[in-house]
C-alpha cells in the first residue's frame, strides 16, 4: 500500500450566492481503493475538485500527498486535438523526433527529461485500456464517448500519479471497457478516490466513504459490506425510534397519572381541612404544601417526557432518508401470449454503411418480456429502440406493433417540456386523472408540497427521471411496452434503486439498453439479447454465452 494521502481539515466551500456547500468538512483518506457515495447534488464531485484545486475553498484547507490526477466527470477536451495531446505527451514526442532527426539542442532534452520510453510507456497503457488499436495522431472526435473517457484515464495514468481521483468513470463506458477498466483500478496501489454509481465497481474498493448531512463517514469493505452495515444500522435506528416512542407514551401516561393523583390528594386534603375545623393560616399553609409538593411531581415528570422526547427526537436523526418510490400499475398489464412488436428483416442505414448484416435483423417481443439489449458502444443499440418506437422507420424489412402505447425514455430525457412544472407536465399526458389524484400520485414519485410546481428545468438528473416516469407509465392510455436507453447514466445511487422499484411494478414489457450489470440483475432481466458486427443474437445471459 502506498502512503500516499488526502487530508481536509475543516473544509468550507459555498457557491457564489453564497448557498454553502461544506462547513467545516474534516475528513483524511489513505493508500488504497476508496469509493465516495452521497446522493446527487450533496457535493462529491466538488469536493473532488477541491482536492485537485481545480475550486478554491472558501475556508479550511485541503491537500493531497505526491503527484495528483484527476479525471472529471465531463472532460474539457476539444475535438479536434490528436491523441498524443490528449494525453500530453506531443511535446515530448515531437523532441524526440527531432534529436532521431539530427537536432540535439538542449531544449529537446529538457522537454524529454527522463520520458526516453514515452511511447513505450503509452503504447502499453493504451493495451491496458482497450485502446491498443488507436493512432497518437488521431483526431478526437473520431472516437466514441467511451473511448475518449478511457483516453481521459490513460492520460492520468501516464503522469505515474500517487493520488487519483476519478469521477464516474464508466459513464459511457460499454461492458468490455468497463470490465477493462475493473481489470486496471484492481492493480491499483497508490490511493485512489473514485466516485461512481456502479455497483459492481464500488464492490472492488477497499473502503466506502459517504458523504451525508456535511459529514464524511468511513466504511471497511466493498460497497455490498456498505450496503450490510447501513442496513443493520437502521434497524438498530428503528429499534431505538420505537423504544423512544414506547418511553415517551410511558412519560406521558405517568404524567398524567400523576396530576391526576395530586388533584384527588388535594381533594381530599380539603375536605379533610374543612371537616378538622384547623384555624385558617394552618389550614392555608397545609393548601401550599400540598400545591408546592404536586408542583414539582409535575415539573419532575415534565423533565423525563421532555428527555424522552429529546432521545426520540434523535433516534429519528439517526434514521436515514431512504425514500422509496410506490407504485401499483395495473394498466400496465399485458398478456404472456400477446406480441407487443414484430420487426421482420429490418435494415437502416448509417450513411452507406447498412446497420445490420445480411438480410437484416429480426426481432419479436411477446408478452411482459424484460429484455436486456447490450452490444459495445456504436454497434446500433440506440437506432434499434428508435425504430421499435416507430421514431425512425427501416429502410428495408417491415415492422408491426400491437394496440397499445410504446413510451420510449431516451438518454437524454427529453419527452418532458422544461418549461412547464412536474404538475403540468403530469397534466398533460394525463389530463384524465383528476388534480386530486394527480398530486397523491406525484407524491409517490416523491413529488410533494412545492417540489410538484418546480418546472422540469430545474430538475436534477434523478428528479427528472422520476418527473419523466410519473408521466411515461401514468400517461393515457399506460404503455405496454417501455423502452429505456441507459437509463441509470448520472444518477446516484438511491434514484437507481428508486428506478428499480418502478420498473418492478411495472407489469409490461420493456427493452433496455445498460452497461449496469447490478441493474439489469435488479429488475429481473429474464431475455438477453447482443448487437455484435451487425447480427441481434440471443445470448441468453449477459456475458453473450
Amino acid at each position: 500500500m502506498s502512503d500516499a494521502f488526502i487530508i481536509c481539515s475543516n473544509l468550507s466551500f459555498s457557491w457564489p450566492d453564497d448557498t454553502p456547500v461544506f462547513q467545516d468538512l474534516s475528513f483524511t483518506v489513505g493508500g488504497g481503493r476508496t469509493g465516495l457515495v452521497a446522493p446527487n447534488g450533496a457535493g462529491k464531485s466538488t469536493l473532488l475538485k477541491l482536492i485537485a484545486g481545480e475550486c478554491r475553498p472558501s475556508g479550511g484547507s485541503v491537500s493531497a500527498n505526491g503527484v495528483l490526477g484527476y479525471l472529471p466527470q465531463s472532460l474539457p477536451l476539444v475535438g479536434d486535438l490528436t491523441v498524443a495531446e490528449v494525453l500530453g505527451i506531443a511535446p515530448v514526442i515531437r523532441a524526440l523526433d527531432a534529436i532521431e532527426s539530427g537536432d540535439a539542442s538542449e531544449e529537446h532534452f529538457t522537454t524529454i527529461g527522463n520520458d526516453w520510453d514515452i511511447e513505450e510507456r503509452t503504447r502499453a497503457q493504451l493495451d491496458r485500456l482497450g485502446l491498443g488499436e488507436i493512432s497518437l495522431t488521431r483526431r478526437l472526435h473520431t472516437l466514441s464517448g467511451g473511448q475518449v473517457v478511457s483516453l481521459g484515464l490513460a492520460a492520468q495514468l501516464l503522469k505515474r500519479p500517487d493520488v487519483l481521483l476519478l469521477d464516474e468513470p464508466t459513464n459511457n463506458l460499454d461492458l468490455e471497457a468497463r470490465r477493462t477498466l475493473y481489470g486496471v483500478l484492481e492493480d491499483w496501489n497508490g490511493c485512489l478516490l473514485l466516485v461512481s454509481h456502479d455497483r459492481v465497481l464500488l464492490d472492488r474498493m477497499d473502503r466506502i466513504a459517504e458523504l451525508d448531512r456535511g459529514e464524511v463517514r468511513s466504511y471497511g469493505g466493498n460497497f455490498t459490506r456498505y450496503e450490510e452495515a447501513v442496513r443493520a444500522e437502521r434497524e438498530v435506528a428503528e429499534k431505538n425510534i420505537r423504544n423512544a416512542e414506547q418511553e415517551v407514551k410511558r412519560e406521558r401516561r405517568e404524567m398524567q397519572q400523576a396530576r391526576e393523583r395530586a388533584a384527588r390528594r388535594a381533594g381530599n386534603a380539603a375536605r379533610n381541612i374543612e371537616s378538622a375545623g384547623l384555624p385558617k393560616i394552618v389550614a392555608g399553609a397545609m393548601k401550599r404544601r400540598a400545591q408546592e409538593s404536586a408542583g414539582k411531581s409535575n415539573e419532575t415528570h415534565a423533565a423525563r417526557l421532555g428527555d424522552a422526547r429529546a432521545r426520540l427526537d434523535e433516534a429519528g436523526r439517526a434514521l436515514r432518508d431512504e425514500q422509496r418510490i410506490a407504485l401499483e400499475l395495473p394498466g400496465t398489464n399485458v398478456p404472456a401470449g400477446r406480441t407487443v412488436f414484430l420487426g421482420e428483416r429490418m435494415q437502416v442505414r448509417y450513411g452507406e454503411r447498412p446497420l445490420f448484416a445480411g438480410e437484416g435483423a429480426d426481432l419479436v417481443i411477446r408478452g411482459p418480456e424484460r429484455i436486456a439489449l447490450t452490444g459495445s458502444n456504436g454497434t446500433g443499440k440506440s437506432t434499434l429502440l428508435r425504430v421499435i418506437n416507430g421514431e425512425l422507420e427501416p429502410e428495408g424489412g417491415g415492422t408491426k406493433r400491437a394496440d397499445g402505447r410504446i413510451a420510449y425514455l431516451s438518454q437524454r430525457l427529453d419527452l418532458l417540456d422544461l418549461d412547464r412544472t412536474v404538475a403540468e407536465n403530469l397534466a398533460a399526458f394525463a389530463p384524465g386523472i383528476p388534480e386530486a389524484e394527480r398530486m397523491n400520485l406525484l407524491a409517490r414519485f416523491l413529488f410533494r408540497g412545492s417540489r410538484v410546481h418546480l418546472t422540469v428545468g430545474m430538475l436534477s438528473g434523478g428528479e427528472r427521471l422520476r418527473a419523466t416516469l410519473a408521466c411515461v407509465l401514468f400517461a393515457e392510455p399506460a404503455p405496454q411496452l417501455l423502452l429505456l436507453d441507459e437509463p441509470t447514466n448520472n444518477l446516484d445511487l438511491v434514484s437507481v434503486g428508486q428506478l428499480e422499484n418502478a420498473l418492478n411494478a411495472y407489469e409490461g414489457a420493456f427493452v433496455v439498453v445498460s452497461h449496469d450489470e447490478r441493474f439489469l440483475a435488479e429488475v429481473k432481466v429474464d431475455r438477453w439479447l447482443r448487437l455484435s458486427d451487425g447480427r441481434l443474437l440471443e445470448t441468453g445471459t449477459p456475458d453473450g454465452d
